[in-house]
């Protein structure tokens, strides 16, 4: 039979903090206002969700059904009909479980979703806003009763690896369900919808014949595996899955390579909240998320610091994103939490080892954070490197160092490669210490391949500075750190990949650190999305062949003096600005020009290169010399000027 699959998303009572009943549709979460405003007194504990529905059509005698949840955060108790049937501890992945027995004609169905403070589901400690609630879709599945696995860690029962092998590739494609008796036929469907090879067994082994490749966004081609159960003909049970074929590597002196060719990666870091949405996004935001991070020019993303959509990870494979992903052991190693690490990376492995876009697996993130128990964490982490290995060994393992953690520290060597989150420049002064640190690092570990998993800098779009520096939250100082960034990565070209942290602002409930309460304002776009701030084109002059012009520093436009400097951005050859009609100044452009503006009392800006414009007003003030202020207040002990 066909699987029967239907979303359980419509007309949920919510009992929420306050004690009342509400009606919500999923997907949704009761930490999008209070998990966004600081203060870190968001709500943590158990809510409750319910709902009833009616049983799909099926044969009690040779199908089943079950319930699919494909994110509650962080753990989940289900009860039907008034049974207990299910718990799950892990907010980030998909689980499912068989309700066949205790399905009945009308049924209803109870969530409980606890996201309180405990010492053994990840993540507890981490910068960033732990939103309650059911936030992905709720399905009802029926299939055969003999069928592929859907009790494996979330999986489809299917595990697909091509692997190339010279000019051809070997596919192979495993699979197991409960009825070993059973056929299985496997077909491989090119982009086009056309069968190009067949197999059988539950180890088919398929060569696909000069293959197309998967070859990131240049031509992300991806092919289907059908794999079909069958018996006597009758096809008991299907599985569809899309995979890509390609190969890649790291040079430890030239970087990262996809099949067979120098490919830097060019990354941003992502994570999945929206403004007064908190995680409980829809197919629209993701969308929306990803077109701006195509925008940009990356080709790679890191999705920190947890298992994301299915449908995110199914669009990068569509759209080439060469992806990290990772579990959330992060911050702070817990003795009682070690079957919850492994749990976690088997469901992340399990549920998309098929993605042709995934290259790496995230063991952990800055958890020598608040460690103390290094012994342990060690050895967690040496289990978590060999299961995945076990579990995988076509791709690289990796993990993100914390910042203070030294180039020496043991868990820095675990791992295939590795990544430092540093701000150098931000945090600590002297920019100039990021190529120093990667300099000594190379030298030191010139086998080792690094690369620097997170780096960035707080940037407000409504913050300004003529003299923009480090510390000042302001949009220009922000421009101005992630130049000298995109030119120190060009200055090591073995480093394999490089990931701004973060390409859009996101909630950290805890954070009081200038700026807006509550959030983490280091993204190259708003948290709402609606701007995209200066750092956002300066990456798209680095990265992007979109051509493009862009004027920096057009928000902040009242300027003082007799002149002032205008920065340009760009990936054409040549630009020219001009200034109410009037050429200022014409150069060839290396990504940034910086031209000296004359101004008049009203400036209207032109910067032109090759066919795209750019513009923008600046307006000439004046304002008191805070050297002079200060001499003042010495003098007379208060101040004239306000």
């Amino acid at each position: 039979m066909k699987r029967y699959e239907s979303l359980l998303n419509r007309d949920w009572q919510f009992a929420g903090p306050d004690g009342k009943d509400i009606t919500v549709r999923l997907p949704h979460t009761w930490n999008n206002i209070d998990g966004q405003d600081g203060g870190n007194d968001y709500y943590r504990g158990t809510c409750s969700y319910s709902t009833t529905f009616e049983a799909p059509a099926f044969d009690p005698e040779s199908e089943c059904v079950y319930l699919e949840f494909d994110g509650v955060n962080a753990t989940a108790d289900i009860t039907l009909n008034g049974n207990a049937c299910c718990h799950h501890d892990g907010g980030y992945s998909t689980f499912r479980v068989d309700v066949t027995s205790l399905i009945q004609t009308e049924n209803s169905l109870t969530v409980a979703v606890d996201n309180s403070v405990n010492d053994h589901v990840y993540p507890q400690k981490a910068d960033f806003t732990f939103y309650g609630g059911i936030y992905r879709d709720v399905k009802i599945l029926a299939v055969n009763r003999k069928h592929f696995d859907l009790d494996y860690y979330g999986s489809q029962g299917v595990k697909i690896t091509p692997l190339v092998d010279g000019e051809d590739a070997k596919v192979t494609v495993e699979s197991w369900s409960n009825a070993p008796e059973a056929e299985t036929r496997v077909t491989i469907l090119d982009a086009g919808g056309r069968a190009v090879a067949e197999g059988e067994g539950s180890n088919a082994v398929i060569v696909l014949h000069k293959p197309h490749r998967w070859d990131g966004m240049r031509d992300p081609y991806l092919y289907t595996a059908v794999v079909q159960l069958k018996e006597e003909g009758k096809v008991l049970d299907e599985v569809r899955q899309r995979f890509g074929v390609r190969s890649f590597h790291v040079d430890k002196d030239k970087g990262f390579f996809l099949n067979g060719r120098s490919y830097p990666l060019h990354g941003i870091s992502r994570h999945q909240d929206r403004k007064q949405l908190g995680n409980a996004l829809t197919k629209k935001e993701h969308d929306e998320d990803l077109k701006l991070i195509r925008e940009i020019g990356a080709n790679s993303i890191r999705l920190a610091h947890y298992q994301h959509s299915q449908y995110f990870y199914d669009r990068c494979d569509e759209m080439g994103f060469v992806v990290w992903a990772e579990i959330p052991y992060i911050s702070e190693h817990m003795p009682g939490g070690r079957e919850n690490t492994v749990s976690q990376m088997k469901e992340l492995i399990s549920q998309n080892y098929h993605h042709a876009c995934i290259v790496c697996w995230g063991v952990s993130n800055e958890i020598t954070i608040s460690t103390k128990d290094k012994k342990d964490m060690l050895d967690n982490h040496h289990l978590l490197n060999d299961l995945c290995h076990k579990m995988d060994p076509t791709r690289l393992t990796t993990l993100a160092c914390y910042a203070m953690c030294g180039p020496f520290n043991k868990s820095a060597h675990i791992t295939d490669i590795v990544g430092w989150n540093l701000y150098l420049g931000w945090y600590v002064p002297g920019l100039f210490l990021n190529d120093l640190w990667i300099n000594f690092f190379h030298l030191v570990y010139p086998k080792r391949s690094l690369c620097f998993s997170e780096y960035g800098c707080e940037g407000m779009p409504n913050l300004h500075s003529e003299h923009p520096r480090r510390g000042d939250h302001t949009e220009e100082y922000q421009a101005k750190y992630h130049e000298f960034m995109l030119r120190c990565f060009e200055r090591h070209p073995y480093m394999w990949a490089n990931y701004v942290w973060n390409m859009f602002d996101f909630a950290a409930d805890a954070r009081d650190q200038g700026g807006e309460p509550g959030m983490n304002h280091k993204g190259l776009v708003t948290f709402d999305r609606k701007v995209k701030k200066d750092s956002f084109y300066l990456y798209k002059a680095f990265w992007s062949r979109e051509p493009f012009v862009h004027i920096a520093g057009k928000r902040m436009a009242e300027r003082t003096g007799e002149s002032t400097k205008v920065t340009v951005y760009t990936n054409q050859p040549y630009v020219k600005l001009y200034n109410n009609g009037k050429l200022v100044g014409q150069a060839n452009a290396d990504r940034t020009v910086v031209f000296t503006v004359p101004l008049e009392e009203t400036n209207k800006i032109e910067a032109v290169a090759g066919k795209q414009r750019d513009s923008g007003v600046l307006r000439k003030v004046a304002v008191p010399n805070p050297d002079y202020k200060l001499k003042k207040n010495k003098k007379r002990k208060k101040s004239n000027w306000v």
